[in-house]
């Protein structure tokens, strides 16, 4: 095993769970049976397998401990491992609860009554002590490109209409991707109806479907991560906004490690159950470690000193968004958690700074406020000018 393993140990020293991206001493494997439903095996390249791509890989762990980090987009050419790490993040994560009811009710919605605010489908299951959900692995649910609004959102299901003469609301793909990963490839090419749509369900962890009479609100959490080739097209600003981090992904140039990701990516194609089995160890043990830091996150605060650091750090770079500092310190919280500590300190600001607010100064937005303020004095010095000439002229 230790042939295969990456030599990432130079550097500062990374958290317990960052760790295991070059080197771990992972003593468990979590065996999970999966039931046999006749579907093609999931089989993903496995997370630590990649070479490389510590920020990547680093922000995509962030953003499965914390989900609040607001996801994460990867920008980049084609070919570097996007597609290929982010598919292998969905073996890391554990089960959640999954609803059985096409509202998406669970026994956990409670209104302020303490009372279940449920479907009364769902209603009448419970009072007979009946289940409406189930455990499930978290997936990864892939938007595809072609993806329309009502297939996004939801909308009539037009079969039932036609075979059964009922109109019936259906669930799009941002419910079922709730407690899952949505992964949108490509994210700049899609429609900006769309893009808007999945950004603002994803900030509010909820959207509503209107047709007609009908309405449904369906819950839409989810971790939200997109990927996109700059030399296919730009993002809109307040698209890119949206992400709470942003990495750059460029290709490996040491010959060592592109021989390396040659290397694995040869013995993956090879014999994938085998190449999986090898890195086992490695992911097992990182669902724990990701299982342990969801739980201390709860009680991680931001110290004092990286507060009052972090505020002003935004402050000097002229950022607007307020977005910028609430990425950056929920990120912050997740990267103390996962070495373990309560309290994230200046250090966990410094390691995530750069994910959460890059690319977030707007050069446009300088110039237009510079524009705005010089045309704010010309209107009041000219307000100025008529007062004092309106005085002269009274004195006289």
């Amino acid at each position: 095993m230790s042939d295969i393993l990456p030599d990432l140990s130079s550097g500062a020293a990374q958290s317990r769970l960052l760790d295991m991206l070059s080197d771990t001493g992972a003593r468990r494997v979590l065996r999970e049976p999966s039931p046999d439903l006749g579907l093609a095996e999931h089989l993903p390249f496995p997370f630590f397998a990649m070479v490389g791509q510590v920020e990547m890989r680093t922000a995509l762990l962030l953003s499965v401990i914390n989900p609040a980090v607001g996801g994460v987009l990867l920008i980049g050419p084609r070919g570097t491992g996007k597609t290929t790490c982010v598919r292998g993040l969905s073996d890391l994560l554990p089960y959640s609860e999954v609803s059985d009811c096409a509202e998406g009710c669970l026994s956990s919605d409670l209104d302020e009554m303490g009372s279940p605010d449920l479907c009364p489908d769902c209603r009448r299951k419970l009072e007979a002590g009946e289940s409406i959900s189930h455990l499930e692995s978290v997936k990864l649910v892939e938007l595809p490109l072609n993806a329309r609004l009502d297939d996004v959102v939801g909308g009539i299901n037009e079969r039932i209409a036609v075979q059964q003469g009922r109109v019936r609301l259906e669930r799009g793909i941002l419910a079922r991707a709730d407690q899952n990963l949505l992964y949108i490839d490509e994210v700049n090419l899609l429609d900006d109806i769309i893009v808007d749509a999945i950004l603002d369900a994803a900030a509010q962890g909820s959207y509503t479907v209107r047709r007609g009479a009908m309405s449904g609100t369906y819950r839409a959490r989810f971790v939200l991560i997109g990927s996109m080739n700059p030399e296919e097209g730009r993002l809109r600003p307040q698209i890119m906004d949206r992400f709470g981090l942003r990495v750059p992904v460029q290709g490996l140039m040491a010959l060592a490690e592109r021989f390396e990701v040659y290397r694995r990516v040869r013995r993956y194609k090879t014999n994938p159950r085998r190449f999986i089995a090898e890195w086992a160890v490695y992911t097992g043990a990182a669902r724990g470690e990701i299982i342990a830091a969801r739980e201390l996150l709860k009680e991680t605060m931001l110290s004092q000193e990286a507060i009052e650091v972090g505020l002003m750090l935004v402050q000097q770079l002229g950022i607007d968004s307020h977005r910028a500092e609430y990425a950056m310190f929920e990120a912050a919280r997740a990267y103390a958690a996962s070495d373990g500590r309560t309290t994230a300190s200046i250090d966990d600001v410094r390691a995530v700074a750069p994910m959460a607010l890059r690319q977030r100064r707007s050069e446009f937005m300088v110039d237009f406020f510079t524009l705005q303020q010089q045309e704010d004095d010309t209107i009041r010095s000219q307000i100025d000018a008529l007062v004092s000439a309106r005085g002269a002229d009274q004195e006289t």
